[in-house]
């Protein structure tokens, strides 16, 4: 996905002189939160999901703050989901499950970048296990309340979506990342994955101390992340 770019200076090679900035460098020097920051390597993963991954790049080194749109499908699907939703999925993702890929915030939305193939079969399996439970509960699951799955956006083939900017601060408005990409290769929860962190969403009232929560509530762009359990 990413063979294109063998090291850094790839890109500079025969390029057309530009106006720009040296993206790699902007972001190897990069300040703030860990988590949050898109790294060379993340980069390049990134602008491997265009058709143009070389165009893709220099847009970048001309508007390095600005976001950007990239087809799904084949480096990764998204998962889109309501904010408040999709940070108690990766509450549990964190806490209990195997991590997460990157995610990003846009509109009051938290997009979760998934394994090709996800968007086509996450709504299935959801359907699958919200219909394929029911009615057998009896009288010890009555008192139960389950809660349910808002409706999620899921985009693969055909669709694109828009990707935050490669640097910006926490405090700006508009599109950023919670876990940016870090790596040409990263690990993307499949539609099973997805599957279990919803479930157990939707099964568990939040908590009230949320004394585990990897979002404290004084400050919301803190680096809360062990990024040393990504896969």
């Amino acid at each position: 996905m990413s063979a294109w770019l063998k090291d850094e200076t790839t890109l500079q090679a025969g390029a057309a002189p530009h106006h720009g900035v040296d993206i790699f460098a902007l972001l190897r020097d990069q300040s703030g939160p860990q988590a949050a920051r898109v790294t060379a390597a993340g980069a390049a993963w990134l602008a491997g999901a265009a058709p143009y991954p070389r165009s893709t790049l220099a847009h970048w080194e001309e508007r390095p703050k600005a976001p950007g749109v990239l087809p799904c499908g084949s480096a990764f699907d998204v998962v889109n989901v309501p904010a408040l939703f999709g940070r108690r999925m990766l509450e549990q993702l964190w806490a209990e499950g195997p991590g997460s890929g990157p995610v990003a915030t846009h509109r009051g939305r938290m997009l979760l970048f998934a394994a090709p193939g996800t968007a086509q079969r996450l709504p299935s399996l959801l359907a699958w296990e919200e219909w394929g439970t029911s009615g057998s509960g009896g009288a010890e699951d009555s008192g139960k309340q389950r809660g349910t799955v808002p409706p999620l956006l899921c985009h693969g083939t055909g669709d694109a979506v828009t990707v935050p900017p490669l640097t910006c601060a926490s405090s700006e408005s508009g599109p950023r990342w919670v876990v940016a990409p870090d790596t040409r290769n990263p690990w993307l929860p499949g539609p099973d994955v997805l599957l279990w962190a919803c479930v157990r969403v939707s099964r568990s009232a939040p908590s009230p101390g949320a004394a585990h929560s990897i979002f404290p509530r004084a400050d919301q762009g803190a680096n809360v992340y062990d990024v040393t359990r990504r896969r």
